[in-house]
């Protein structure tokens, strides 16, 4: 037995049968197949990095995008009415997507050949010119001071609030209402700004911090802006409108400095309006000075009405400036059912005399009823319409400068 082969049950445990020798041309077979991939990969990264593709292979088209009225009929035909549509059979074809937001795609034209243009619908919203404008503006040590520019355009003609649609037809009469008093308190300014209509005027105090971003805000949201500038009442320095006030007597000499300080504060301003004043409104040799510099700078001068004695209006008129005197103050007494009763007392005014100019303070109580108000007067056949149009020095055939 000794020279028989052992069968398996005899084999020693732990000796198991030596496999077949693997073939050499697999192993060679895997190796190249995994180069390949490797020289595939290193291309396409190499061809992205090269290519710089920003849109990361998403479908691409140049499109123009224009504001205002549709291409012409032979271009592009009107929108039709929206059409209902069900979600439930899938998402919306283009077309369907254009025609429910309004927006007109006008593909390949005579305007942008190879393109797409697309149209959106206007608005209609006022937007105001940008502030300061360069043409505009002295540096001065107290700031960007407003000048007239190199070919005559006045800060009054280009920072007014441009007419809009409303003011084009025949209204029983124009109201204007400049509200002041802003700048300082943040919160009631906030208010005035984002509550009341854009054709409603507001005048800045010169002491606000941040004023330059405050009044940015304002314009951005169609408001035209008036600087008020605090000058002498009667009973000074017991009721003391604030630093750098304009003086009567001796302390005279110092205003065109104390004026020009003002003036640096904000830019972007249509014109001034007195903060108190009684006494250095009613001194024609005070107020000559002044009106010769605001003349010399292009602006508007606004009489707010406090004092019956006041010159400012018909002085600044005499020097060739636009100028006008408010016809009443809507909050000397600041509860709502006075304030209720001057507002009818405009309604009249406009009617009587075509145009009617009002004052307020930037109180909660005062922006509440105004803009209760202001939500009746088309169905009267009244309009509100920017402090710097009131009183025809602009219409609706002269927009955006002052005459």
């Amino acid at each position: 037995m000794a020279g028989l082969p052992l069968s398996e049950l005899d084999q020693p445990l732990g000796q198991a049968k030596r496999g077949r020798a693997p073939r050499p041309y697999g192993r060679w077979l895997r190796r190249g197949l995994a180069s390949a991939l490797a020289v595939v990969f290193a291309g396409l990264a190499l061809y992205a990095a090269v290519k710089r593709d920003p849109d990361g292979g998403e479908p691409i088209a140049t499109a123009m995008i224009r504001q205002g009225a549709p291409p012409s009929a032979d271009i592009a035909k009107a929108p039709p009415e929206p059409a209902a549509r069900d979600d439930r059979h899938g998402p919306a074809s283009a077309s369907q997507l254009e025609t429910e937001s309004g927006v007109t795609v006008v593909r390949p034209g005579s305007e942008a050949p190879g393109a797409i243009v697309i149209t959106i619908p206007d608005d209609g919203a006022v937007r105001l010119a940008p502030a300061p404008d360069k043409r505009l503006i002295e540096r001065t040590r107290h700031g960007l001071l407003p000048k007239v520019g190199p070919d005559g355009t006045t800060p009054a003609q280009i920072y007014a609030r441009p007419l809009g649609p409303a003011s084009a037809g025949k209204p029983a009469g124009r109201i204007a209402i400049l509200v002041g008093g802003l700048g300082i308190s943040q919160s009631s300014t906030s208010e005035a700004i984002t509550r009341l209509p854009g054709t409603v005027s507001l005048a800045f105090a010169p002491y606000g911090a941040e004023l330059e971003k405050t009044v940015q805000r304002a314009r951005s949201e169609g408001h035209e802006v008036f600087l008020q500038v605090p000058m002498e009442p009667f009973d000074y320095p017991d009721n003391d409108p604030g630093p750098h006030t304009l003086l009567t007597g001796p302390k005279a000499a110092d205003n065109l400095d104390r004026l020009q300080w003002a003036l640096g504060r904000f830019t972007g301003y249509v014109g001034i309006v007195n903060f108190l004043g009684g006494r250095l409104t009613a001194d024609d040799m005070a107020l000559t000075p002044l009106l010769r510099e605001l003349a010399g700078r292009g602006l508007m001068v606004v009489d707010d009405g406090s004092s019956p004695r006041s010159l400012l209006a018909s002085a600044a008129a005499k020097a060739q400036i636009p100028a006008l005197k408010a016809d009443l103050a809507l909050d000397t007494l600041p509860r709502a059912e006075a304030i209720d009763r001057e507002l009818q007392r405009l309604e009249t005014l406009a009617r009587d005399q075509g145009a009617a100019v009002a004052t307020a303070s930037a109180l909660p109580v005062t922006i509440e009823r105004i803009t209760r108000w202001v939500r009746t007067l088309e169905a009267k056949n009244l309009v509100i319409v920017p402090v710097s149009a009131a009183r025809g020095f602009r219409t609706p055939s002269t927009t955006g400068s002052l005459r």
